[in-house]
């Protein structure tokens, strides 16, 4: 056998499907076997695979073993003459493993190969060719040395900035998403360190290569799409700590004692740098906008106070007591910003409808609450008026610089809409068309596009391949999505490449699938276009319902006494009341299904009631599980309150 493929795969379901069909037309012609070592995934992976990939061999871990464990566990099954290790969130082209496989039989010094690789917007990344990671050369990657100079030969080592990524090369390290390896290396060199759980395995097992006398080589003459990319959460915490301290691993294995002392020294020093910087950064995140609006909110309300009560109430020699500045305008405040909160003022991308109607419905709640105040604590209503125009005109606004200057999550108005290109034929277009538009994303536009340059152009389609540039200017197509059954990935590759927009993302739909992948940045997991399910698991859906949950409880125990009039076990409720309260159930769930192949949901809380409950005819499971599709699909607080007062009412 010419050729064995592992793929080690952890709770990505899609990118593995996209991955398995570019492999599988890689493959033709080719004496191959593709293992996939799936480490405890709770997706859904096993069960495609047994559906749509009856050819590959799988190897189902109980638990999550790591990365370096699960490729020896089927390295050491595996046949091929050739191992290659490759990365479930890659795509390759039909003739990688072709070129590749005659480069390696060519050249009997090669011990292990890596190809050039792209983003999901057809970017170069520069970890397709990596340096040894000496003491030097991480202090120069640690602190930023590399950054500054990308191109030289002293402080580029670690991607050999000063190769040419278009030319052959030998290098030290290759990259674990494409490591194809001589199995005669391996029998001299040995497998995977399962010291390293994750990360580091790979300049490990380079670096052995090389001094088991054998050459790695980057071979850019074809190429891989690798969604994920070096750069994957590195600005989480976890992250930092995990990557840095398998350098440190490496380090104390291959350097002699006191250069390990010494890089070690600078891995420790890394590792703090890098974690208060990843720190800060996650910090500033989440927390710049909410501070931003608190001081700027607090400094003009409290400004507006003073000049109106000097003015109109105390004639120039003085103004409002210090309570009203110390505690009633911060609680005022408060409120205005957690009502903003919780109609997705906060939700990124920042918009500015959702804090206009924060802030109003904040007003009401302070009106309330002023109304009940004692006399002596109610100032002007004046002051809640001037508030609440001055919290909308500084929210506001500072959202719209946000957008003007084209800063990150920020988006005037409603979402913006996706204006879609799809090349393919007219039984793939028409197919992802119907998609599109049964997701929850809304198009705005679906043009279509034929990848034939010599035949004519249907009615419906806008025109041919070629045609693209212009049609992506004249139609302000945001995505283009490519249907891999009918476009060679080479083909796409080569048109991410040459169309590269920065306003321009890409996706790959795949054959006899349901679903369309891509990632618009290599600092993203990706993006997935599939058929809808996950309206209920949106960040805001789900603030929604715990609020209503949380409110509806609060009501029915306060109102118990009115409310027992109306229903047919009072103190059933009640005590309902209280599970929702203290978030152990929620008040509507999924229905209970027996079989256990039902259709994965998005995870929400057991419900006391169900979309079943208002229905007086007893379902069959196949009727329940649509009933749990559509409610998550289709998912409203209001849907929840219809569901609740009518079991309420009908029990």
């Amino acid at each position: 056998m010419k050729l064995s493929i592992v793929i080690v795969n952890y709770n990505v379901e899609h990118f593995l499907e996209q991955c398995l069909y570019s492999v599988r037309r890689a493959l033709k012609g080719i004496e191959g076997e593709v293992f996939v070592v799936d480490n405890n995934s709770v997706d859904g992976s096993l069960k495609m695979l047994a559906e749509k990939f009856p050819e590959v061999k799988v190897i189902a871990n109980k638990d999550n073993v790591g990365f370096s464990r699960a490729n020896n566990q089927a390295i050491r099954i595996s046949k091929g003459e050739y191992v290659l290790l490759l990365n479930p969130d890659t795509v390759v082209e039909d003739d990688t493993f072709s070129k590749t496989l005659n480069f390696m039989d060519s050249h009997h010094d090669a011990g292990g190969l890596g190809v050039k690789m792209v983003d999901g917007k057809g970017r170069f990344l520069p970890e397709s060719k990596r340096g040894l990671p000496t003491p030097e050369t991480a202090f120069y990657k640690i602190f930023g040395l590399s950054s500054l100079f990308p191109h030289s030969r002293r402080f580029s080592k670690y991607h050999l900035g000063y190769l040419d990524e278009n030319e052959i090369n030998k290098v030290d390290i290759l990259a674990g998403a494409f490591m194809l390896l001589r199995r005669e290396t391996l029998d001299k060199c040995g497998l995977l360190d399962e010291t390293f759980f994750m990360y580091g395995e790979d300049i490990d097992l380079s670096y052995r290569i090389t001094l088991a006398g054998y050459n790695n080589y980057y071979f850019p003459e074809t190429r891989i799409i690798h969604y994920k990319g070096e750069s994957t959460k590195k600005t989480s915490v976890n992250y930092v700590m995990v990557f840095y301290k398998a350098m440190e691993i490496f380090a104390r294995k291959h350097f002699g004692h006191k250069r390990a002392r010494m890089f070690s020294f600078f891995i420790n020093i890394a590792i703090y740098f890098r974690a208060f910087i990843a720190l800060i950064m996650q910090f500033l995140n989440k927390a710049v906008q909410p501070i931003l609006d608190a001081v700027l909110g607090y400094a003009g309300i409290a400004t507006i106070s003073y000049v109106w009560g000097n003015v109109t109430v105390y004639d120039g020699v003085g103004s409002y007591p210090a309570i009203l500045f110390a505690v009633i305008l911060p609680v005022y405040l408060l409120i205005w910003l957690l009502m903003s909160y919780f109609t997705g003022g906060y939700d990124k991308p920042y918009k500015i409808f959702p804090v206009v109607g924060g802030v109003l419905s904040g007003s009401l709640v302070v009106l309330v609450i002023y109304a009940l105040m004692p006399e002596n604590l109610r100032f002007s209503r004046a002051l809640i008026l001037f508030g609440m125009m001055w919290l909308i005109l500084e929210m506001s606004l500072t959202r719209a610089i946000g957008f003007f200057f084209k800063l990150p999550n920020y988006r005037y108005g409603k979402n913006a809409k996706k204006r879609f290109l799809v090349i393919g034929s007219a039984e793939e277009t028409e197919r992802v068309e119907r998609l599109l538009k049964s997701t929850s994303i809304k198009p705005d536009f679906i043009g279509l596009v034929t990848p034939d340059n010599n035949s004519e152009v249907p009615d419906n389609y806008l025109g041919n391949i070629r045609q693209v540039p212009d049609i992506i200017t004249i139609y302000k197509i945001t995505e283009i999505i490519f249907c891999s059954k009918d476009i060679s990935h080479g083909m796409i590759i080569d048109k991410m490449e040459e169309w590269h927009e920065p306003h321009l993302d890409y996706k790959i739909a795949p054959e006899d699938t349901l679903s369309i992948i891509g990632s618009n940045s290599i600092n993203t997991r990706g993006d997935l276009y599939t058929v809808d399910i996950k309206t209920i698991s949106t960040v805001s859906n789900r603030r929604y319902k715990r609020l209503f949950d949380f409110m509806s409880s609060v009501i029915g125990i306060l109102f118990w006494v009115f409310v027992a009039w109306f229903v047919k076990k009072p103190f059933a409720f009640l005590k309902n009341c209280f599970k929702v309260l203290f978030g152990k159930y929620s008040w509507v769930g999924y229905c209970t299904v027996k079989s256990t192949d039902s259709q994965k949901l998005p995870e929400i809380k057991k419900g006391i009631y169900n979309p079943a409950s208002i229905v007086n005819n007893e379902l069959n499971d196949s009727a329940l599980e649509k009933l749990n599709v559509i409610y998550a699909r289709d998912y409203t607080v209001l849907k929840d309150f219809n569901i609740l007062l009518r079991a309420l009412l009908n029990r």
